[in-house]
């Protein structure tokens, strides 16, 4: 039996959280752009960035529409084909590809582009959520795990090399797939080589990691109950810390560009340059903080009509929120986000099936993610590695990933009352 209407069943509550903070988006764009307002001053001016932005805005309205109109289960049944045609249409950058700012990560349509690596999330998320619904599919299994690492990680390998930072939201899969029953090592082995890594570049020794890396090992050893000691294992393990240790150095100065080392190194206190690599973070600092408590009013932000702040309207929108709104509006901003995580959680949690209940965590996770490291960025803990503020960046790919992302999902849970 058909629903009444396409929005029969939708959870409000999200839509609702979606509409204010893509319009809140909009409101900040809007602001950082008028430093360098050339145009007639209309919010429809396309020569102007929230122009252009409005234009998205308007052209997610017919997206939603259509994806609400689409059964459910049309995203569970073709859900490898959009895989498959997203992952190809990564693939077709090398090729057809345009480069911007050094990464060819776009196609070109005149003065507009689409990034399709902002789609791929939606459909790696689709492919892994009904790769996992296989009830014959089992995490404890190793080909099981292959294939479902697979699936995450052959788009990682073709987005890494136009634009790493991307790949970086990918790691998020690892945790739905820990939530589905990967076996917990795998996330701890990332973990910990996040960990080395970053002690290696602050110690620039290999020698003082792997000792620390030595005492760790030995206290759990020997914290083991007598059964579960392993000295073969162990001793596995500070061998592959000590190979990991000596190849940080080399992938660090020959695989990562100048500009990543630079970001690094900066981050880290190693290295300081804020009328060059540093200028972005160190200028996002000075207007957030400048911002108090309540922020210095809409439209009034000094640093923001000054223009000081590079990007602001796209990776750097969340200094606008700051400056201006203070605070307060900073911690509105990131409530409504946590809200509506929570929300997708919480309507992934009732879900009758597998297929959706594993789609939701992946959205969840990759709101999550999004929202978490833009942050992290632009208030200097994290380093620049261009992810965009869902719903609030500017671009229209980014805002149309994100809308067809929730909204499949909108539309899943809409149709669980028809699914027994």
């Amino acid at each position: 039996m058909r629903n009444q209407s396409i929005t029969s069943h939708i959870d409000w509550i999200s839509v609702l959280l979606f509409i204010t903070l893509v319009i809140m988006g909009w409101l900040n764009i809007y602001s950082s752009s008028l430093s360098s307002v050339t145009g007639d001053g209309s919010i429809f001016d396309l020569s102007q960035f929230y122009g252009k932005q409005m234009l998205y805005i308007g052209l997610t309205i017919p997206l939603i529409l259509v994806i609400l109109f689409v059964e459910g289960k049309f995203y569970e049944k073709y859900a490898s084909l959009i895989y498959t045609i997203s992952v190809l249409s990564i693939a077709g950058l090398f090729v057809f590809g345009k480069s911007v700012k050094g990464q060819a990560n776009w196609y070109s349509f005149g003065s507009f582009g689409i990034q399709p690596s902002e789609f791929a999330k939606a459909a790696t998320a689709l492919a892994l959520a009904k790769y996992l619904s296989d009830v014959q599919v089992n995490l404890k299994i190793v080909k099981d795990q292959i294939i479902a690492l697979a699936i995450v990680f052959f788009p990682v390998l073709l987005i890494a090399i136009h634009d790493p930072g991307s790949a970086l939201i990918y790691s998020i899969f690892l945790v739905v797939l820990y939530r589905e029953g990967l076996p917990g090592w795998y996330l701890f082995t990332g973990f910990s080589a996040i960990i080395l890594f970053i002690l290696m570049l602050i110690t620039n020794n290999p020698y003082i990691v792997i000792g620390i890396a030595t005492i760790i090992i030995i206290i759990n050893y020997f914290r083991s109950r007598l059964v579960d000691r392993n000295i073969v294992a162990s001793g596995i393990m500070l061998v592959l810390v000590a190979i990991f240790s000596f190849s940080v150095s080399f992938v660090f100065n020959n695989v990562f560009k100048q500009h990543h080392r630079d970001r690094f190194n900066i981050l880290l206190g190693k290295q300081v340059d804020m009328k060059g690599i540093g200028y972005n973070i160190h200028q996002s600092e000075i207007a957030i903080g400048s911002g108090g408590w309540i922020g210095k009013g809409y439209l009034e932000g000094t640093q923001t009509k000054g223009g000081f702040v590079p990007e602001q309207h796209t990776d750097y929108i969340f200094t606008t929120v700051g400056e201006e709104w203070g605070f307060l509006g900073s911690l509105i901003v990131i409530g409504m986000f946590v809200g509506l995580v929570l929300r997708i959680i919480y309507l992934a949690e009732r879900q009758k099936t597998k297929f959706s209940r594993v789609y939701g965590y992946c959205v969840a996770g990759i709101l999550f993610i999004h929202f978490f490291v833009n942050i992290a960025m632009v208030v200097g803990i994290f380093p620049t590695v261009g992810i965009p503020l869902p719903f609030f960046s500017y671009g229209g790919s980014g805002l149309w990933g994100f809308t067809i992302l929730l909204f499949i999902f909108l539309k899943m849970d809409a149709n669980k009352v028809n699914e027994w």
